[in-house]
């Protein structure tokens, strides 16, 4: 296996538990103690009620496709055996937007609202990220 040479997350305080969990293939989320809101992406003040108390939760990794783009061209050479893929908003079932990949499909099948879940991709040994596919049939 070669070695994975684009661009990968660096954790912080906040956002550390988020990349953790997305390494065990489980998706979490803050949920303000305050006002009960989950919050993307995780920050330590809820953006809503302004509260510094929160939770990590287990959500479901479903969600629709809220707006996307087909990148044709690639930001950087990188990126240039991948093209043409899609770089979409996603809201969540449990309200957030995640910027991610809609992967599974030809990126000619993606739709505005189409239903996605979580899938994992393993890209080194200490990073995983989210990206969605479109839901399994009968999974709604």
């Amino acid at each position: 296996m070669s070695e994975y040479q684009k661009p990968i997350p660096e954790p912080d305080f906040d956002s550390l538990r988020f990349w953790e969990e997305c390494r065990n293939h489980h998706l979490v989320l803050q949920r303000c103690g305050q006002c009960q809101r989950f919050r993307y992406f995780p920050r330590a003040i809820c953006p809503t009620c302004m509260s510094d108390q929160y939770e990590w939760e287990p959500v479901s990794g479903r969600g629709s496709v809220y707006t996307y783009s087909v990148v044709e061209r690639p930001p950087s050479p990188e990126f240039a055996a991948d093209v043409p893929y899609v770089v979409a908003l996603v809201e969540l079932a449990e309200g957030p937007r995640m910027t991610s990949n809609v992967v599974g499909c030809s990126p000619r099948e993606v739709r505005i609202g189409m239903p996605v879940e979580v899938t994992f991709d393993d890209v080194t040994p200490y990073c995983t990220l989210p990206r969605f596919r479109p839901l399994a049939e009968g999974g709604r």
